[in-house]
């Protein structure tokens, strides 16, 4: 079950809104989601982003062709779409840079197993490849080069210690729960859990939060 169909659950005016402005909403909340998750989180499977792409290809054109009209009341109107424009734009750059950045740091995690690449969109997953892969060049020209073969990898897992830098999964997020659950934690001194009610917003470890944004009770603010 995805966010959306948590919504529709608790508000039931949500199929009266205009799909530009719950792809808005869908937008903002992938948008904070990204920004405030430590790992990668999955890319939007339902076409959010190529609708959204096709909304700011079509306001550009329009705006384009209201350029130049000098009625007042036109200008008013191009001054409207324009800052809706710049607020899409905002968004869909603030999000992929976050993704990027995570990709950049964290490049060989992502790309180590078939589950972690499905996080990536076929793009970001190209750039992560190439980003790889120049990295591993570089380190080879520098320095890598010197050393016998068997030390030359960058993903060594000898001795049960990875090579391999991860994302910290014990990272603190808030997250608003959508619905009455049990919240469980992990604590330094001794665990935890309470009956979260809907609409509680609530401060866990990313590893114990996951499990309830993935399963849509909750989602990340």
């Amino acid at each position: 079950m995805d966010i959306d169909d948590i919504l529709r659950e608790v508000d039931p005016t949500f199929n009266s809104i205009p799909e530009e402005t719950r792809d808005l909403q869908a937008l903002t909340r992938a948008w904070m989601a990204e920004r405030s998750s430590p790992e990668l989180l999955d890319w939007p499977v339902d076409g959010l982003f190529e609708r959204v792409n096709e909304r700011i290809k079509q306001q550009i054109e329009k705006i384009e062709d209201m350029t130049g009209d000098m009625d007042p009341k036109t200008n008013f109107a191009l001054i409207v779409i324009q800052t809706e424009l710049e607020r899409f734009k905002f968004l869909v750059r603030s999000y992929l840079r976050a993704r990027i950045a995570k990709i950049d740091k964290h490049t060989l995690h992502y790309l180590s197993t078939p589950a972690l690449r499905g996080r990536l969109s076929p793009a970001e997953l190209a750039y992560a490849t190439r980003h790889q892969a120049l990295l591993h060049n570089h380190y080879l020209s520098s320095f890598l080069g010197s050393f016998p073969p068997p030390l030359q990898n960058l993903n060594d897992t000898a001795g049960n210690v990875s090579m391999i830098d991860a994302p910290d999964l014990d990272m603190a997020v808030f997250i608003r729960l959508l619905r009455d659950t049990l919240v469980e934690g992990r604590g330094t001194d001794a665990d935890g859990e309470m009956d979260g009610k809907n609409g509680d917003v609530v401060i866990l470890r990313w590893s114990d939060a996951k499990k309830l944004v993935d399963s849509g009770v909750a989602e990340i603010v």
